[in-house]
C-alpha cells in the first residue's frame, strides 16, 4: 500500500500530556494520530508532555494508525527540545505548525537529516495563516512534504472573517490547499469541526469537504470518529458503480471502442481511473483492519 493510497479519513488531535488519552489512542478506530505538543499543550505542561510522549512512541504500537507529532513552531522556545526529544525515536511524520513558506520547511528536513533515525521521517504542514495559504505551492514542493492539515481556526482569525455552516469564508484557502496538495501528490485534510458533540453539523461539513475533494477530515474528539470515516469512506453505491463503470469499459476496448456508455452517460478511461481509486482505497480500508463507520 502506497502513502497515498493509504486511507487518512480521520486525523484524531491527542494531547501529548495526559497518558490516560495516549493509551486510549491504541483502541481508538481512527486512521492517523496527531500527537499534539503544541495547542492542546499548556505552558507549564509542555516540558513533561514532551518527555511523556517520547517515552510512548518509544513503547507503543499504533498499529495501523498513521502516527505523527506536532510540535511547537519554530522560533518557539520549545521547538528545538521537541524536535531533539522526538527525533530521538524516528517518528513516522512531523506536523509542523504555522507554515508561512518553503523555507520553513526545508529548515526542518535539514534537522530531520540530520538523524539517523529520521531517515524516512515525512514532513506535513499545518496550512493556517494567509501566507502559508498564498505559499501553498512553494510549501507543497518543499522537500519530505506528505501532507497538509487546514488549520481553519487560525485561519478564520487572521482572514478577521465569521464561520458560518458553508464555511463561506474558507472556500478559496480550502481550494487553493487542495490544489497545491494535488498537484504534488500530498494528502490533504480538512480543518477540525469545533462543536464536538454536534454530529449533524459534523456530517454537512465533512461531507462538503468529501465532495471537495479531501483524503480526510482533522478531529478534537473521539466521539466524531464514526460519522467522519463513514463519509470519508466509499458507499456500497460507489463501489457498486465503480464495478459496472469498469466492467462497460471493459467490455467496449474488447469491442474496438474507447468509450462505454453507462446508463446513459459517456466512461472514459478517466472514469476509470477513479474507479479504480475508490476500489482501492475501500480494500486499503479493509486491508488496514479499519471499519467504515457505520451509521
Amino acid at each position: 500500500m502506497t502513502y497515498q493510497n493509504r486511507p487518512f479519513r480521520s486525523l484524531l488531535y491527542i494531547p501529548g500530556d495526559k497518558q490516560r488519552a495516549l493509551d486510549k489512542a491504541l483502541t481508538l478506530d481512527c486512521d492517523g494520530i496527531i500527537f499534539d505538543l503544541e495547542d492542546a499543550v499548556g505552558v507549564d505542561s509542555k516540558d513533561g508532555a514532551r518527555e511523556m510522549l517520547a517515552a510512548q512512541l518509544a513503547s507503543a504500537d499504533y498499529g495501523h494508525r498513521a502516527v505523527m507529532v506536532r510540535v511547537n513552531g519554530h522560533g518557539t522556545q520549545w521547538h528545538d527540545a521537541d524536535l531533539a526529544a522526538i527525533c530521538a525515536i524516528g517518528p513516522e511524520a512531523i506536523l509542523l505548525p504555522k507554515v508561512d513558506s518553503a523555507a520553513d520547511v526545508t529548515r526542518l528536513a535539514a534537522v530531520l537529516d540530520g538523524h539517523a533515525n529520521c531517515a524516512e521521517t515525512k514532513i506535513w504542514a499545518m496550512m493556517e495563516s494567509p501566507l502559508g495559504i498564498l505559499n501553498a505551492a512553494e510549501i507543497a514542493a518543499a522537500p519530505r512534504m506528505a501532507g497538509m492539515v487546514v488549520g481553519s481556526n487560525d485561519l478564520l482569525k487572521d482572514l478577521g472573517a465569521t464561520q458560518t455552516a458553508d464555511r463561506l469564508a474558507l472556500q478559496t484557502s480550502l481550494n487553493i490547499c487542495l490544489l497545491a496538495a494535488r498537484a504534488y501528490g500530498l494528502i490533504c485534510i480538512d480543518g477540525v469541526y469545533n462543536a464536538f458533540k454536534d454530529m449533524d453539523g459534523l456530517a454537512v461539513e465533512c461531507a462538503q469537504g468529501q465532495v471537495l475533494g479531501f483524503d480526510g477530515k482533522s478531529l478534537i474528539h473521539p466521539a466524531q470518529l464514526q460519522v467522519t470515516n463513514h463519509i470519508f469512506s466509499p458507499s456500497e453505491a460507489a463501489m457498486a458503480l465503480a464495478k459496472r463503470q469498469i466492467a462497460a469499459f471493459n467490455e467496449a476496448e474488447a469491442s474496438g471502442k474507447g468509450i462505454a456508455v453507462l446508463d446513459g452517460k459517456i466512461v472514459e478511461n478517466l472514469h476509470i481511473v477513479t474507479a479504480r481509486k475508490v476500489l482501492a482505497m475501500a480494500a486499503a480500508i479493509g486491508a488496514a483492519g479499519a471499519t467504515g463507520g457505520d451509521i
